[in-house]
């Protein structure tokens, strides 16, 4: 139940009395919002919710005695009614259409008591039935086809007969397949004691024909129920799960009619995830009752026990209600008959003998996550959540369980799908407290992928915090030794699991390590070692054979599938000592051995003496995994980097410094050691080539450089070309260069300068002579650089020259500008007679209004002013300032008006003064209008209100203003105050 207390099932009085004074109601069917009632008297009553009506068909006339309605079928659309008449003159089942006025006999099914009928869903219309099976009281099963302009069945043909166990069919379902080649049928059948399945290829008749051949598939339960019922639930028009009201139970499962599981004999399994929920889970302590009728929903069985219904979850199989009917004191004796369900309304029935009620459905589903979580199925649960809260929930739960069980990694990766139940640091405070960065690690960048692109600042902190824990792993990993980097960190939690794994595996192991003390006790070392190999003891074996020297021998029992890879780690030091040529053979041809953990064993025999003619293994080792497995691992990297580093001939070093690993991959690292590791090695070392090279992939060039000038010239020259992307940086490293050759070259003083001028030809002009002269000796005769100083005066020439040039261009194009600017200033505009204001629709050319005269001579005297813009619009100037004061922004519109303020009152004072007249002090009066009505044409007409950004931002601009508020309020659509009531009853 949700917090509302809402029922998920209501039940409403649908019609008191539905049979209508013809007898009392003895079976229902509905579909599409039409129900089918079956009375006493031989009557069928119709009633179309879609249409509003009802009819009534009288299927005992000319039939002797009493006639009663057995059963009565509709299909999914409401359209093809069957119905089976029981009475003293026999039996009759007819067929009828919504559309026809009087039912049909099936007259080839004369005497037979049809019990069920299976719709063929997804091929039947409302013109044609397509193919339906119906079962009978006799155990047969018949085909029948209606074309609704026929007025009559097609063909009704047998199928199938019941042999072993002749039982009466009491219900059938049927479900179709198209496939490549043909359509595949699915037929469900249930007796009182079995439940049957038949499947096949094309049609019907050569299904059933099929079975002639081979074994009908059933299912048979103890104890007989008279009211067998088979449901399929409908989804999207295509059935999921059924259900089976048996003697012993309801048997239910899932159906998969896409997968075909084929069985040796050529069956087709379509059942999963079966299931019986047993009647004593119903009856709370009491004896079994069982259902008298049945009906599925999506999550929930309704089951009819007495007088009540009570829905069962499918899932949890717990009753979460029981609903009560309100039976009339007739009804109260028989109670109520049966239930029936309306696949396609979505809808339930109840029926007595008089009254007909509707069970509605009410979001039956809002739940059932909480359902699914109570049971631990996660995957449920999640799947019917249905906002992020509940998904929350469910991940906390299983992150919970995880970090109980302390699968750290696990519980993690739930923690990170957590938006709402717990904070950020809630739950990075549960990792941190118990110590457990690895799994904090995992939580971080699974918090990351959950992240959106927007949350910028967290993601920079977490990523920052990851790389952090990344750093401190490999540092740890790094300084670690044999035994800490066997039995720490994640590699020994690694070790743990698979402990406790070998433990699950090994239960009567104790005996054996009793025997194998005794054996121990007594020096029996050969029967150990047997006996150890017997069981599996791989650790005893190889220990053996160490210490007896045979090295291929445990070698060989190391490479068999079987024997933990941790042995190979365990084992590697001894054996590589013992060894070093088959070992580090074996090594290259076991494929999952990690190298880093073989890095102790390998710095073990690495530290021993060796002839210089000796082959390195490990070094030979190290050189598979780098260039052959393509390891990436730093610590392998810095291992063969310091072996190369020891050899007197560093060509081997050099190779390596320069071989780009990531090469293969896009955006790959060109190396995986560590370059600061490297370099103080190499300085150690004194592999001097080396240091410069890492020196220039650390960009620091120019302690490269400096570097290269001790080791070789040419070096450093090298190294100063491999710097493009800096100039200034580059003709430094060349200054360096040119200082130490000029200050290393010891002959004459004329061949020292011949030398340096040729050493500026190989800079390419980066440097010139002026940039060498400081490192010549004061004494040094200039004649000796006069060829360089002419020619760098010569270049100096050529760029004075592109100065001037430039500056005449310069030069012209203001000109240019400026005649331009005399231009516009003589430009003049044509205004038409007719010519409008833009703004008040009234023309431009009339008289100002405070100039016109009094006997209204408008076609002379002095004209309104206004403005003409360049696109055409003209403006009375008071309409301009009105307009743009209107639709620009406070600030500018107070700054307009303050304009036009002073305008009016230096206007008024001059007039006034002068009594109307022009006078040469007026006139020199004017001078600070002009500069005012300048500011305000500024103001106003700088651009055109119609073509310029003022209309562009008169868009954002409100269509009611404040002072409007008023008129919106009388436009305020208000809800009445009557309420509605919904009536539900049946159309007479």
């Amino acid at each position: 139940m949700d917090p509302a207390g809402r029922q998920v099932f209501t039940v409403d009085l649908l019609e008191r009395y539905a049979a209508k004074g013809r007898g009392v109601i003895t079976c229902m069917a509905a579909g599409n919002d039409v129900i089918l009632l079956g009375t006493s008297k031989g009557w069928v009553i119709r009633h179309d919710f879609g249409l509003g009506d009802s009819t009534e068909f009288d299927l005992s006339t000319g039939r002797p005695g009493e006639q009663s309605i057995h059963r009565v079928f509709v299909d999914p659309g409401g359209s093809h009614c069957i119905a089976t008449v029981v009475g003293s003159g026999g039996v009759d089942t007819f067929y009828t259409h919504a559309k026809w006025i009087k039912p049909r006999v099936l007259t080839k099914l004369k005497g037979l008591v049809v019990n069920a009928v299976a719709w063929n869903r997804q091929l039947i219309t409302e013109a044609s039935t397509k193919e339906v099976i119906l079962g009978t009281d006799n155990g047969q099963l018949h085909e029948i086809a209606v074309d609704e302009k026929d007025k009559r069945e097609k063909y009704i043909k047998f199928l199938f007969q019941l042999e072993e166990l002749p039982e009466a069919f009491m219900d059938l379902q049927m479900e179709t397949a198209s496939i490549m080649n043909g359509t595949r049928y699915y037929v469900m059948a249930v007796t009182p004691t079995r439940l049957y399945s038949f499947t096949g290829i094309g049609s019907l008749e050569t299904v059933f024909a099929s079975y002639l051949d081979r074994v009908v598939h059933f299912m048979e339960l103890p104890g007989e129920i008279p009211n067998s019922e088979l449901h399929f639930y409908i989804k999207q028009r295509r059935a999921v799960h059924f259900a089976w009201l048996s003697g012993a139970g309801i048997y239910h499962g899932g159906l998969n009619f896409g997968a075909h599981h084929g069985s040796p004999n050529g069956e087709e399994n379509f059942v999963e995830n079966k299931a019986l929920l047993d009647y004593l889970k119903l009856s709370e302590g009491a004896e079994a009752v069982k259902p008298s009728s049945m009906a599925v929903s999506e999550f929930h069985f309704l089951l009819l026990i007495g007088n009540k219904v009570k829905v069962v979850n499918r899932i949890s199989e717990n009753i979460i209600e029981e609903l009560q009917f309100d039976l009339t004191s007739e009804s109260v004796s028989r109670g109520i008959i049966g239930l029936c369900s309306d696949a396609t309304a979505g809808l339930f029935y109840a029926y007595d003998q008089n009254s007909v009620y509707q069970v509605s459905v009410n979001d039956e589903g809002r739940d059932m996550w909480k359902v699914y979580l109570d049971m631990n199925e996660y995957a449920g649960a999640l799947a019917n959540c249905r906002d992020p809260l509940q998904r929350d929930q469910v991940y906390l739960v299983q992150a919970e369980a995880a970090f109980a069980s302390k699968d750290y990694h696990r519980a993690a990766s739930f923690f990170a799908k957590i938006n709402y139940m717990l904070s950020f640091e809630e739950i990075t405070l549960k990792f941190i407290t118990i110590g457990e960065q690895d799994a904090l690690r995992t939580f971080l960048l699974r918090k990351l992928d959950n992240l959106a692109k927007d949350d910028k600042c967290q993601i920079t902190m977490i990523s920052t915090w990851a790389t952090e824990l990344y750093l401190d792993k490999i540092n740890r990993l790094l300084l670690e030794d044999d035994t800490a980097v066997v039995n720490h960190g994640s590699e020994y939690q690694s070790v743990i699991k698979e402990f406790r794994a070998f433990l699950g595996d090994c239960k009567d192991v104790l005996d054996e390590a009793t025997t194998m003390s005794l054996l121990e006790s007594y020096g029996r070392v050969e029967e150990l070692v047997y006996f150890a190999s017997l069981k599996e003891q791989y650790e005893i074996v190889v220990h053996h054979y160490i210490q007896q020297g045979e090295a291929k021998k445990a070698l060989e029992v190391l490479q068999k599938p079987a024997v933990p890879i941790d042995l190979q780690y365990k084992f590697a030091p001894d054996l590589i000592m013992l060894d070093a040529y088959e070992t580090v053979e074996s090594w290259m041809a076991t494929n999952n051995l990690n190298p880093r953990k073989l890095i102790p064993a390998m710095m073990r025999y690495s530290s021993e003496p060796h002839a210089k003619n000796e082959t390195h293994e490990v070094i030979k080792y190290l050189e598979y995994c780098v260039h052959r497995l393509h390891n990436e691992d730093p610590g392998v990297h810095n291992l063969l980097l310091s072996l190369y580093a020891k050899q007197e001939d560093d060509s081997a070093l050099l190779r390596f410094l320069q071989c780009k690993f990531g090469k293969g991959r896009e955006n790959g690292p060109e190396f995986f050691y560590d370059p600061k590791y490297a370099l103080r090695l190499c300085l150690k070392e004194k592999r001097m080539r080396a240091c410069v090279h890492i020196y220039s992939m650390m960009s620091m060039h120019e302690e490269a450089v400096a570097l290269a000038l001790q080791v070789d010239p040419e070096l450093a020259m090298a190294e100063a070309d491999k710097v493009e992307d800096d100039e200034d940086l580059r003709k430094k490293l060349w200054l360096m260069v040119a200082k130490h050759v000029i200050e290393q070259e010891k002959g004459a003083k004329r061949e020292n300068i011949r030398k340096a001028i040729a050493f500026l030809k190989e800079t390419d002009g980066l440097l010139k002579i002026e940039d060498i002269l400081p490192f010549f000796p004061d004494f040094a005769l200039i004649d000796d650089f006069k060829e360089a100083i002419c020619s760098s005066l010569e270049d100096y020439n050529k760029q004075i020259e592109l100065l001037k040039q430039e500056m005449n261009d310069a030069t012209h194009g203001a000109d240019n500008i400026r005649n331009d600017i005399s231009a516009l200033a003589q430009r003049y505009a044509v205004i038409e007679r007719e010519e409008e204001c833009g703004a008040c629709r009234r023309k431009i050319l009339t008289v100002g209004r405070e100039y016109q005269m009094a006997r209204g001579y408008t076609s002379i005297g002095p004209m309104a002013p206004f403005y003409v813009f360049p696109c055409g619009h003209a403006f009375h100037a008071q309409c301009l300032i009105a307009h743009v004061t209107r639709c620009t922004n406070e600030a500018q519109a107070e700054y307009i008006l303050d304009l036009q303020k002073q305008l009016t009152l230096i206007g008024g004072e001059a007039r006034k003064d002068s009594n109307g007249s022009l006078t040469e002090e007026s006139i020199t009066s004017v001078t600070p209008v002009d500069k005012l009505r300048s500011q305000l044409d500024d103001a106003i007409a700088s651009e055109c209100p119609f073509c310029g950004d003022l209309m562009i931002r008169e868009i954002s601009l409100n269509f009611i203003l404040p002072e409007e508020a008023l008129q919106v309020t009388s436009w305020e659509i208000k809800p009445s105050s009557l309420g509605s009531q919904r009536t539900l009853s049946l159309p007479l």
